[in-house]
């Protein structure tokens, strides 16, 4: 691979074949050479498990002809990430970039995203890193509308970088080009699922469960991602892997330990 271009790590969570990673792969190979890492099947809402009681495999594929190398493997999209830093790159990558997923990671969504785990894992490594998600789960989603802002996000990023232990959560509303009016950078907005379990019963007479519920927005600030996804903006929300509630800490140092 040519040295004097960006090393770019594609990562997803949807499976190597999705077409939101086919249309990241072909925009990323624009502006750099691509070295793709994905998991070999869907592994949506893994966040950042990652495989310790398992073997993980990896097999070169050819999905297209290309310049970009490709491996699917059997992890998580951790696991992808942390593959290609031990074992697969031949040299630190300038930008790690994973999606397009298909569905939201906006508001707390965020914390169940193997998409935003892969980023996440990537500035663990020191890397700059984004995830980007579509608001449409339709695997016939329509991702050019997107193509523009995907690439100058990552154009940015490569130029200017990121902060220490910080990437970026992108996420795109289901709309036509004309009607998108840019990107914002956000907040995550205050908001939670209300989950509903149900209990049913199987042919075999079996109890099982399944998960479902509503996403719920308790935020009405004009300054978070729901609110400029709302509103017809791409959001752009920084994010870390840092979860210490630092402005508890004072707070806390009050109890007695004694």
């Amino acid at each position: 691979m040519n040295t004097e271009r960006p090393l770019i790590l594609v990562v997803n969570d949807d499976g190597v074949t999705a077409p939101g990673i086919r249309t990241l792969i072909r925009l990323m190979k624009t502006i750099g050479d691509v070295v793709v890492v994905a998991p070999n099947s869907p592994q949506s809402g893994m966040s950042h498990a990652i495989t310790l009681e398992a073997p993980l495999y990896v097999e070169r594929v050819v999905l297209e002809s290309g310049s970009q190398i490709e491996y699917a493997c059997s992890g998580t999209p951790a696991d992808c990430v942390k593959l290609a830093f031990n074992k697969l790159l031949t040299r630190k990558p300038d930008l790690c970039v994973s999606g397009i997923n298909h569905g939201s990671n906006s508001s707390t969504n965020v914390l169940y995203s193997g998409t935003m785990a892969a980023a996440l894992e990537g500035a663990i490594k020191g890397i700059p890193s984004i995830g980007f998600s579509l608001l449409d789960h339709s695997q016939d989603a329509d991702f050019s509308q997107s193509e523009e802002f995907v690439l100058k996000i990552a154009k940015q990023v490569l130029k200017n970088g990121l902060p220490s232990g910080v990437c970026l959560n992108v996420n795109i509303p289901k709309l036509p080009k004309e009607e998108l009016k840019g990107f914002k950078i956000c907040r995550q907005a205050d908001g939670k699922w209300q989950e509903d379990i149900e209990e049913r019963t199987s042919p075999l007479g079996k109890i099982y469960y399944w998960l479902f519920g509503s996403f719920v927005n308790f935020d009405k600030g004009n300054d978070t991602d729901i609110w400029a996804l709302e509103n017809n903006y791409i959001s752009v929300v920084p994010v870390q892997f840092d979860l210490t509630a630092h402005d508890s800490i004072q707070q806390l140092k009050t109890w007695n330990n004694g």
